[in-house]
């Protein structure tokens, strides 16, 4: 495998999170996302202008971690937690700047545990600057307010329900210097400018678009260190955000972390149990992604496609959502190992979002309202249907069976059978187009076509299956006959209208206009590995096989570069119009999971082991990679990508079980 290139701005090199508070550090180990009260939504730190800054003055020299290019950067997670560890190194300087990073387990808190060496054969003073900027609730309106509070040593921003108190220690001592200003109006650059001579102004108030700094100065023998503790305490009021200042106040910064590290041990248990089974170079990145999607799981139940806020600099939004699409599979490898409390919570929120006629719509924010969406309910020819993804609905249904057939717990029938379950798998039975047997048209797994798709048929028939079961097992016995029907039926529809003898592929879907169906003849990964994951078509069948020779030759894949594009001559950010398309993890990893099914257990490894090595530093899986340069496109983390990896890992450990 080539070396990965990789594009700076494309990623968060470290997020941490208790469900709660949410925080992405971004290259140069500054705070680029700033979420709370809820993971993905309310981004404080999101726009242009809003580097939470870190500084040395040293020398006479100024020098911004994001500004010279001096500085180095290695990222890790070293302590099997949610505690990043960056090490900023400046040669030039003779200065280390070490961040053992957290959101603590319990509490709304950010900390960080700063060391600063000295690399130089002579004592030397050295000032350390940490700046904020905020636009609270993600508004442009400029009515924050920042001040200093000399009875708790510390500065509080604030703007109506959301506040930030922010504060430090060095040898039990705050911040000897500070100041607030104004950034992004009337001129005003920001008050880290401020610090450039050494001496804040210790300006108290400000309100408008307002910033703050604090500063220590540190007097570091030769080849010695200082230690600086810092934090930000979140609360939904000044009173609360106070409370959680005195905490740390009162227990030190290295009580919580210790604290953090142990919970995370606890929760990471049931993975511990599996790791002597992965291969070693495989080890660290489940860890890791477990980690990342857990820190990507909102208290009350979202799931987060990704909290990369990057795409805001040159797209309409981001991935700051909850697809319950993304958020199914993403639930697959912790049903799997066991966990509960997340699936239980997922399967909540999805139930609060259920719209009375039974399906889910296109996406909700992390608050349970709807998500924005670029589907209309007038499509082409007129139609007028929901602007939905019928995939979504079945596969909330299709992974709820597996929650439950893991745990066996009569409870979520009760709590989830009639109130989502039913309604669900009674809107895929009604939804049915009379003239095909198949789905009615809804928006493709891609969120581009209006169409009866493949993909959306084989989940569809996978769901009621799955629902028929669990009708049985609930004492529905009616609901379990017509849902069991409705799927045959669905099948039967299937092997007349979906495979394409001519290709050797399966249709990536079909419309129908005026009585005549008319078929999409383009090879999409999704159409051929949902049709066999899903049941639809026997992984053994002449269909399966040969559309996997197809799509194979056709996207021209190779030994040593398995990467699959989504479909043919896929636009989305194609780095290159003479390739069908970038490579994305998801389809990528698809193709494992079916090679591990055919026993082809060193092909699915390679497959494994080319992922590991398009991830980060500190193991983020992004979306696409760019087959001309190999960057990793943003946004990274994503969900879906790491759920992938560690439900193929799971896979190839039971296949590697059986030989």
């Amino acid at each position: 495998m080539k070396p990965t290139a990789l594009v700076g701005f494309v990623a968060r090199p470290i997020v941490l999170s208790n469900g709660e508070l949410h925080v992405g550090l971004n290259i140069y180990g500054l705070v680029h996302d700033f979420y709370y009260p809820y993971v993905g939504f309310e981004n404080h730190a999101a726009g242009a202008n809003l580097r939470h800054k870190v500084g040395v003055l040293v020398d006479g020299t100024m020098s911004w971690l994001d500004d010279d290019k001096n500085w180095e950067f290695t990222f890790k997670y070293p302590h099997m937690a949610l505690i990043g560890h960056t090490l900023a190194k400046n040669a030039h300087l003779g200065i280390i700047i070490e961040f053992d990073d957290a959101v603590d387990a319990e509490m709304s808190m950010f900390m960080r545990n700063i060391h600063v060496v000295n690399l130089y054969e002579h004592p030397r003073e050295v000032k350390l600057y940490l700046h904020q900027a905020f636009a609270i609730g993600d508004s442009r309106s400029n009515t924050d307010t920042a001040q200093y509070l000399p009875d708790s040593d510390a500065i509080l921003h604030y703007r109506g329900r959301r506040a930030f108190v922010i504060s430090g220690q060095h040898k039990g001592r705050s911040f000897d210097q500070f100041t607030i200003g104004l950034f992004g109006i009337e001129g005003h650059e920001g008050s880290y400018r401020d610090a450039e001579d050494g001496i804040l102004s210790s300006n108290t108030i400000e309100h408008g678009r307002v910033d703050s700094i604090i500063g220590f100065t540190m007097h570091i023998g030769a080849h010695s260190s200082e230690r600086v503790s810092y934090w930000i305490a979140a609360g939904m009021s000044n009173r609360e955000a106070l409370y959680i200042h005195k905490q740390i106040q009162d227990d030190g910064i290295m009580k919580r972390l210790h604290h953090t590290a142990d919970w995370w041990h606890t929760w990471l248990q049931p993975v511990l149990e599996i790791v002597p089974l992965v291969p070693k170079n495989h080890r660290q990145l489940l860890l890791n992604s477990m980690m990342i999607m857990k820190s990507h799981m909102d208290k009350r139940g979202a799931v987060i496609a990704s909290t990369d806020s990057t795409m805001l600099n040159y797209s309409r939004d981001a991935y700051g959502y909850s697809w319950p699409r993304d958020g199914a599979y993403t639930m697959w490898p912790f049903i799997r190992l066991g966990y509960v409390d997340e699936p239980y919570r997922f399967f909540e929120f999805t139930k609060r979002g259920l719209h009375p006629n039974g399906y889910l719509m296109h996406k909700y924010r992390a608050d349970g309202a709807l998500g924005s969406s670029w589907h209309p309910y007038v499509h082409e020819g007129g139609i007028v249907a929901p602007p939905i993804q019928i995939d979504e609905t079945a596969i909330v249904v299709f992974m709820f069976v597996q929650f439950y057939n893991v745990h066996k717990d009569s409870t979520l029938i009760k709590d989830f059978y009639a109130s989502m379950i039913k309604p669900m798998a009674d809107f895929l039975t009604d939804y049915i187009d009379e003239a095909t047997g198949l789905p009615k048209p809804s928006y493709d797994v891609w969120e581009e076509i209006f169409a009866t798709l493949t993909y959306t048929t084989a989940v569809t028939y996978g769901a009621l299956l799955a629902a028929s079961e669990l009708a049985v097992i609930a004492g529905d016995n009616d609901s379990a006959v017509k849902w069991r029907t409705a799927a045959d039926d669905i099948k039967v529809a299937a092997a007349k209208h979906l495979y394409n003898e001519k290709r050797g592929v399966f249709y990536k879907s079909l419309v129908t206009i005026d009585g005549t169906i008319t078929k999409n003849p383009i090879i999409d990964a999704s159409s051929i590995f949902g049709a066999y994951m899903y049941g639809l078509f026997d992984s053994n069948s002449e269909q399966i096989k040969t559309s996997i020779d197809t799509m194979i030759s056709t996207f021209k894949l190779l030994d040593d570069e398995p990467g699959i594009p989504r479909y043919e001559n896929d636009i989305y950010r194609r780095s290159d119009p003479s390739i069908h398309g970038n490579w994305w993890f998801i389809t990528t990893l698809w193709h494992a999971q079916y090679l591990l099914e055919k026993n082809s257990t060193k092909e699915a490894k390679y497959i494994l082991d080319w992922v590991k090595h398009h991830a980060l530093q500190t193991g983020m899986i992004g979306e696409q990679i760019n087959p001309v340069n190999d960057e990793v496109i943003a946004p990274a983390p994503l969900s879906w990508s790491h759920a992938e990896y560690v439900s193929t890992l799971l896979d190839y450990i039971e296949k590697v079980r059986q030989s």
